[in-house]
């Protein structure tokens, strides 16, 4: 064999070499997925779905208000997908250049129900009955967490924000609310009927009342600062697989779009 062609040799498995490290790093990937604190039991779940097809890629969670959520993106907080509890978070990022033109996508819907501490003896049966005297607290979440922005549509709705406004206890996000009320700190409070599902040591009293407040979607999408932006997008995807699906349901989310679809399904008649 002659010096030349060893050479020849030894470049093409280096480059062989270079090429697979090139394709390992490339699989390997660091999400950061900022979301609503409503989604935390839900995609806790389907990270370890996840993490069990695609072990090169590590999911970090950030959940909190949707407000607070927006705010830290704004302020340069590294995230690489965002998953919202409503939209206006997601169409005040999109309107200020972070969001990746093309991935928004609408997830899942929700909705809002009052809760109690579980053996509450006030005898409510309904939001009309929060602003009476014998409600003294509310746990609500506060104007930039959008199930408190939800809650103020229904009392507004209702014609007693101001009577139940005067009365709220605050939370910079739903698990507050919801934790204010688990420990009996007040007499009621207003969440997602997702929360309540996984909660102990409360009871649901209703739904909020049809029409009184803006329909709950949860938009996700990819931000265009990410650095992981095809696993980013992959993840996003992942969360409308059956799998996920049966997740999310399992709590009582509903598939946006199967919500949608339900929505628009034209009515069905019968000859004469």
């Amino acid at each position: 064999m002659n010096r030349k062609f060893r050479m020849l040799i030894a470049l093409v498995a280096a480059l062989c070499l270079l090429s697979g490290t090139a394709a390992l790093a490339e699989s390997k990937a660091e999400l950061n997925v900022f979301a609503a604190a409503s989604l935390t039991e839900s995609l806790t779940k389907i990270a370890d779905l996840y993490k069990a097809a695609n072990p090169n890629v590590q999911l970090n969670f950030n959940f909190d208000s949707s407000g607070t959520l927006q705010t830290q993106i704004e302020s340069g907080a590294t995230a690489d997908l965002f998953i919202s509890a409503a939209q206006k978070q997601m169409n005040a990022l999109e309107d200020g250049g972070y969001i990746l033109d093309g991935t928004r996508k609408d997830l899942l819907t929700n909705k809002v129900v009052l809760i109690v501490p579980e053996g509450s003896a006030l005898g409510l049966k309904g939001f009309e009955d929060v602003a009476g005297d014998s409600v003294k607290l509310v746990a609500l979440g506060n104007q930039d967490v959008p199930v408190g922005q939800y809650a103020q549509d229904i009392f507004t709705t209702l014609g007693s924000w101001d009577k139940v406004s005067a009365k709220a206890s605050l939370g910079a996000n739903v698990k507050e609310v919801l934790s204010q009320v688990e420990s009996g700190a007040v007499d009621c409070g207003v969440v997602y009927a997702t929360d309540a599902a996984t909660a102990k040591g409360i009871a649901v009293i209703a739904e909020a009342p049809e029409g009184s407040h803006k329909p709950v979607v949860y938009p996700g999408a990819v931000l265009k600062a990410s650095a992981s932006i095809g696993a980013a997008k992959a993840f996003l995807d992942f969360l409308t697989t059956p799998d996920a699906v049966a997740v999310f349901e399992a709590v009582g989310f509903t598939m946006a779009r199967a919500s949608a679809e339900a929505t628009a399904a034209p009515e069905v008649t019968t000859a004469p």
